[in-house]
């Protein structure tokens, strides 16, 4: 019998994905809009063209902070929404269930920060296989060649 106790709070991972790459940061609580406008601040570094972001029903997502932010950048992200509930529209869905499944499936972290590492250096790895990335999109089944965030 395997018994464990964890005695961290939490860890929360946000994750978005183009056609060719997915980006990612994780956070040691909850992802609230401050969180949120930091992952898309990290976003606009990383993708320097416009970008329609496309969310689930995440509140945040639909905070005043975080529209105020998305308003300041003029155009350059736009944002649309998921259904309520459509976890299978959402190519980020399966880059979690890849991570759980296939890369850290064992795993028995003794903290939080190797759990952090762990899922980080797995995230690295899944992002440097462009093939394993275009799949989570066909699986989703949303678009041919296109230039959204998820």
């Amino acid at each position: 019998m395997l018994q464990y106790h964890f005695r961290w709070k939490k860890l929360s991972l946000i994750a978005g994905i183009t056609w060719w790459n997915c980006y990612f940061k994780l956070f040691p609580d909850a992802i609230k809009a401050p969180q949120l406008i930091e992952f898309l601040t990290h976003l606009m570094r990383h993708v320097r063209r416009p970008m329609l972001v496309i969310w689930d029903g995440l509140p945040g997502h639909r905070s005043a902070h975080v529209r105020d932010f998305v308003a300041a950048q003029r155009g350059r992200l736009a944002l649309e929404f998921l259904p309520g509930y459509a976890p299978e529209l959402n190519p980020v869905e399966y880059i979690w269930g890849y991570l759980k499944k296939s890369e850290i499936p064992n795993l028995c972290p003794h903290d939080l920060w190797e759990l952090s590492d762990a899922a980080r250096a797995a995230l690295r790895r899944m992002r440097r296989r462009p093939t394993l990335v275009r799949a989570f999109w066909k699986q989703a089944d949303l678009f041919d060649d296109c230039h959204y965030v998820m």
